[in-house]
């Protein structure tokens, strides 16, 4: 295991951030960690990488005793935060020659990683520009590069995508990608967008401090979505003909929505009524319908 945390708690006064949670992750996944603002996300990658002293519990990094070798697991660890934290008035050449000389990186060796980032994020371009003269989307790749230079076992990615423009969201998986298939990287992941959370190989919601649920994205959504069957065409008698049968229904604009029980219920509603089956789509239920489920909060929209 790459992480191992038992019973992690962390309060700030009477609030209590982190309470009692424990998780543990694997080699070489994708595993994505979720809640709102607030819930405890942060100050729990805080405490991971050292920069936050927990009030009780086990944090265990790379084999690694996080009260014991603190500094051991700061050099496993890469982290690009949701704010960016390069120097702007530094070029990008700067910012990570900076970042190399804090890991002992000199000479041909940083060159030769250099080298690597710059062919990896394609950053040969803007490597004598001020980090301020950069678009958002470069600023991410050089927080990427940076995050990666000391060449760490697990990176720590807190919103990486939030602000960014969707081809420079997938140029970043991309490379997130890359790098899991060639170098077995583990990623810990926390993010405002489901579809990210839905591609992980393991999942583990929390709010207000406590584990409210966890699984792979298909046994949280087997267990707590629900699917749906929208009609577009009929809608008067769709709805007329569902609430006959007991089915809750909701009214959209151009369409109503039925949460089903399961996408079989939908053979049943046709047997009896297949005159509203016009225009019409089954919705298989989803990241955003479990965490709302679970949480009964909008993650997207903290």
């Amino acid at each position: 295991m790459i992480i191992e945390i038992e019973n992690l708690k962390k309060s700030f006064k009477d609030v209590k951030a982190v309470d009692d949670i424990s998780f543990k992750v694997k080699e070489g996944e994708l595993f994505a960690f979720l809640g709102v603002n607030g819930a405890g996300k942060s100050t729990t990658i805080n405490v991971i990488s050292g920069t936050l002293n927990k009030d009780g519990g086990k944090v265990c990094v790379c084999g690694h005793d996080i009260d014991q070798n603190p500094e051991k697991i700061k050099g496993e660890i890469g982290i690009v935060f949701q704010n960016s934290i390069l120097d702007k008035k530094m070029s990008v050449y700067e910012n990570l020659k900076s970042r190399a000389n804090l890991y002992g990186i000199f000479g041909a060796d940083f060159k030769k990683r250099l080298d690597e980032m710059c062919e990896l994020l394609d950053l040969k371009d803007i490597l004598k520009r001020p980090v301020c003269k950069l678009s958002g989307g470069q600023k991410r790749r050089i927080d990427i590069a940076r995050a990666l230079f000391h060449n760490p076992k697990l990176l720590i990615l807190d919103e990486p995508t939030t602000g960014l423009d969707p081809k420079t969201r997938i140029t970043v998986w991309n490379v997130i990608d890359r790098l899991r298939k060639e170098q077995n990287l583990t990623v810990l992941l926390t993010t405002h967008y489901m579809e990210e959370a839905a591609n992980a190989d393991y999942v583990l919601i929390i709010d207000g401090g406590k584990k409210a649920a966890e699984g792979t994205p298909h046994e949280l959504k087997n267990k707590f979505a629900s699917d749906f069957i929208r009609f577009y065409d009929r809608i008067e008698q769709a709805e007329s003909s569902l609430v006959k049968l007991g089915v809750p229904v909701k009214r959209e604009r151009d369409y109503i929505q039925a949460e089903l029980k399961s996408t079989a219920q939908v053979a049943d509603i046709f047997k009896k009524y297949p005159e509203i089956f016009n225009d019409f789509e089954v919705l298989k239920g989803n990241m955003d319908n479990v965490f709302l489920k679970v949480t009964g909060k909008d993650l997207e929209g903290m």
